[in-house]
């Protein structure tokens, strides 16, 4: 039967992501609209949002915060163009993200000494190859397959190269080890549920060194530019961006801050999204008809939560079938206003993409489950007939 109850929030999308639970426009109303970003209110909120986030992640002495154009992307771009070709580089992918570091290192900075470990969506690359004395980049959580890294006991203490993470779906929902990171980005659009449009890059005192110390043989464009006559631009991690932001953003992203710290920090946002994950676990190991991506428990994402239908009768049909029917469940929800946007990425197999991020409350996610039970039954009876 159809459930009753329903998500109070249907929002289960992985990105743009749902925004924190009690949050509305009006919280956003001391925003410097209509001011320069370059004024001292402009200024002061930059830099308040850049210090805060090292105060919640809990950056060591040193490492620098700041926020970048082009969102996560934007983030990553600048750390491969402004680091990358100092030594030999690993390139890491297990899903689309990974993959598109790769095309972008091979055939548009036409880099002669790469080495792409990749795996399988689903499985991680055998992380025991990578080379400590190589520059390694990697996304600690893969948003289109569900699968992060368990740990970072593969990066080497006393590595000779640096170690550049794409953290945009880790970053505030999983413990990262910041000693063992050397750039790291994300973007508020994710973990807590921010504007799109910004990135954020963090640097380690090795990073810095690497771009105080190496030119690229390839010209830089200025929204990638972090050095200046051979140092780096300090203003921008105390709040003078390369371009013009958003207020309303960056408002938006004090406020997420905020809410942050009034769950308990960083744990209160780890363990909300663990006991999402903890939900739908739970649901899985009940169910006959769906399984994790991730093949190995270890890796099972906390907050891109991606799931394949494994039901004899839904694995039979062909590949194109297969995206028939699983789009059709999704439409159903959709619908019926249960769930928006959980469809697995367009590159990534066919199955379902659930976001539980610390945004997401643990009760919507009780809700959803029969949701999902009832929209495969009603696809299993028209597709399996």
């Amino acid at each position: 039967m159809k459930p009753v109850q329903k998500p109070e929030n249907p929002l289960f999308s992985s990105g743009p992501c749902a925004k924190r639970p009690g949050w509305t426009i009006e919280n956003l109303k001391d925003a410097p609209l209509g001011r320069s970003h370059r004024a001292k209110i402009g200024k002061s909120k930059l830099k308040e949002a850049i210090d805060r986030t090292a105060s919640l992640l809990g950056l060591p002495e040193g490492y620098r915060v700041g926020i970048v154009p082009g969102s996560d992307t934007g983030a990553v771009e600048m750390a491969l163009w402004s680091l990358l070709g100092a030594r030999g580089v690993d390139m890491l992918a297990w899903e689309s993200f990974g993959s598109g570091w790769i095309t972008d290192v091979i055939k548009q900075l036409k880099l002669d000494d790469v080495r792409s470990l990749t795996a399988d969506y689903g499985a991680l690359p055998d992380l025991g190859q990578v080379d400590p004395a190589r520059d390694v980049v990697f996304t600690w959580n893969g948003t289109t397959s569900g699968v992060k890294v368990p740990h970072a006991d593969w990066i080497s203490d006393d590595r000779g190269g640096l170690t550049i993470c794409d953290a945009t779906s880790a970053a505030f929902a999983m413990d990262l080890p910041w000693d063992k990171l050397d750039v790291t980005t994300f973007s508020w659009q994710k973990v807590l549920g921010g504007e799109g449009a910004h990135g954020v890059i963090i640097l380690s005192p090795r990073a810095v060194e690497r771009l105080e110390n190496y030119t690229p043989a390839w010209p830089l464009p200025k929204i990638f530019r972090l050095t200046k006559a051979g140092k780096l631009i300090e203003g921008i991690f105390s709040g003078a961006t390369i371009n013009t932001p958003s207020m309303l953003c960056v408002e938006d992203y004090l406020d997420a801050l905020n809410w942050a710290d009034s769950i308990g920090g960083l744990r209160g946002l780890i363990n909300r999204s663990e006991d999402n994950l903890a939900v739908i676990r739970d649901w899985v190991a009940r169910t006959d008809w769906v399984q994790f991506l991730a093949n190995d428990p270890a890796t099972v994402s906390n907050t891109s939560v991606c799931l394949k239908i494994v039901a004899p009768w839904f694995t039979a049909l062909d590949g194109d079938a297969q995206a028939a029917a699983a789009k059709e469940l999704a439409t159903l929800l959709d619908t019926e206003e249960a769930a928006y946007d959980i469809g697995a990425y367009r590159d990534a197999p066919v199955g379902l993409r659930i976001w539980a991020g610390s945004t997401i409350e643990a009760s919507d996610l009780k809700a959803l489950l029969p949701w999902l039970d009832w929209a495969y039954g009603e696809v299993k009876k028209t597709r399996a007939a």
